[in-house]
């Protein structure tokens, strides 16, 4: 709790403005002893030893282990208090369910996964989630959650955290998301399209805060997340990156969204099942064939297991996926430079030879500056790439967006951190 009215009601006084750095010092792991401190913040030693009796008393710092001397007596080390909330994330996909928690230094701590269709509906999904959720909660010590990260398939007010006509969620659109986890955790809520997630855990993974990045995922459907000097470019509405529905030259082929000739219709996960579908009723034989005679399904992962073991359909489903793709990714790239394409996603598991024509595409319609130090690679498709996300969305909004607004309360609350909507 803080220590007086001034630390109570937040007022931005040099003794709260000196304490909120101090702590974000430590945390970042910019200083982590009383001397550095001192030396970053200008602030005498007095005065920094107070300020961090303050931070320790609120609960946010902790002393740790002593450091290396420099020739006198060795300074104790500082650390911030990771383990004193919860983060919770739920990855919500087309076909899969997935939950997790973290400490607030965003590693996680716990996660379930479950098979789902998104299109059972809201009440449905957020019900299940929420049990898997309280699942992983009844297996760790009882800590407060301080927020929730939501992510989802399709379009998404990021203000409101609403979906927007998402084509792939029906019954979703305009739903209230956040209310439901506000509800049962009494905590700030933040919903964001599933690839904005991933592209945060790229950024984690290598830990460049300065990166200009394109994630690109290839899965039932296809999005792009967009990381612009190390943050996340949503666009004035959120619906930066949905490359899914670019329009493909000269074709008519109809897409979930209503529609027609949308790059999602002709090279999206689930055109490449409605193609391969239609190819097998013709006749088509190999791999593909063999394995849905022993009672296989059909399914974007199927189709690139397929092509890596020389089904024929199936890569040349997976080769006209790819140069589509690596048309639509061009026009990026001509548009926003990034250093690094990562592509990811269950038609992207074709591996080379899916990305080969992605990069062919690229190098051959985008400008020889825009390419120049171009890396483009494949996800490392770590399942724990879009908790990992989460994680990092809540710490970027708790603690570089709000930290200001509710530091001095000790934790957030909603009424600090999301404006009323």
């Amino acid at each position: 709790m803080a220590r007086d009215s001034t630390l109570r009601f937040g007022a931005q006084t040099d003794e709260v403005t000196s304490l909120l750095r101090i702590v974000n010092l430590v945390r970042t792991g910019e200083a982590t002893t009383r001397p550095e401190i001192g030396r970053l913040t200008g602030l005498g030693r007095g005065v920094v030893a107070q300020r961090i009796d303050q931070a320790i008393e609120m609960g946010y710092l902790e002393d740790g282990e002593f450091g290396p001397s420099s020739g006198g007596r060795a300074p104790r080390t500082l650390r911030f208090r990771s383990d004193r909330g919860r983060l919770v994330i739920c990855a919500l996909g087309a076909m899969h369910l997935r939950v997790g928690i973290a400490a607030l230094d965003g590693d996680i701590i716990d996660q379930v996964h479950r098979h789902w269709d998104i299109s059972r509906g809201p009440a449905e999904t957020l019900d299940t989630a929420l049990e898997m959720i309280d699942e992983i909660l009844a297996r760790q010590p009882e800590v407060e959650v301080w927020a929730v990260a939501v992510g989802v398939p399709g379009p998404v007010d990021f203000a409101s955290g609403r979906p927007v006509a998402p084509p792939i969620m029906p019954g979703w659109n305009g739903f209230d998301v956040r209310r439901r986890f506000e509800q049962r955790f009494d905590a700030p809520v933040w919903v964001d399209n599933d690839v904005n997630l991933l592209a945060l855990s790229e950024r984690a993974r290598r830990q460049d805060d300065a990166v200009d990045l394109i994630f690109c995922k290839i899965g039932t459907g296809i999005g792009a997340g967009l990381l612009s000097h190390g943050r996340i470019h949503r666009g004035a509405n959120g619906a930066a990156g949905d490359i899914g529905h670019v329009r493909v030259r000269d074709s008519e082929a109809q897409c979930r969204c209503g529609k027609t000739g949308c790059l999602e219709a002709e090279a999206g996960g689930w055109a490449l099942v409605r193609d391969a579908e239609a190819a097998l009723a013709d006749g088509a034989g190999g791999y593909l064939a063999r394995h849905v005679e022993e009672g296989g399904a059909v399914t974007p992962e199927s189709i690139a297991l397929a092509a890596m073991d020389g089904d024929a359909l199936a890569i040349s489903l997976v080769q006209r996926s790819a140069r589509l793709i690596g048309e639509s990714i061009a026009g990026l790239v001509n548009m926003f430079n990034p250093g690094v394409i990562v592509v990811g996603g269950a038609v992207s598991s074709a591996g080379e030879i899916f990305l080969a024509e992605v990069r062919q595409r690229i190098y051959e319609l985008s400008l020889p500056l825009a390419t120049r130090d171009l890396s483009t690679v494949r996800s490392v498709g770590d399942e724990k790439e879009p908790l990992r996300g989460g994680a990092e969305m809540l710490r970027e909004q708790l603690f570089d967006v709000t930290f200001p607004r509710w530091f001095a309360d000790g934790k957030p609350s909603i009424d600090r951190v999301i404006p009323a909507s």
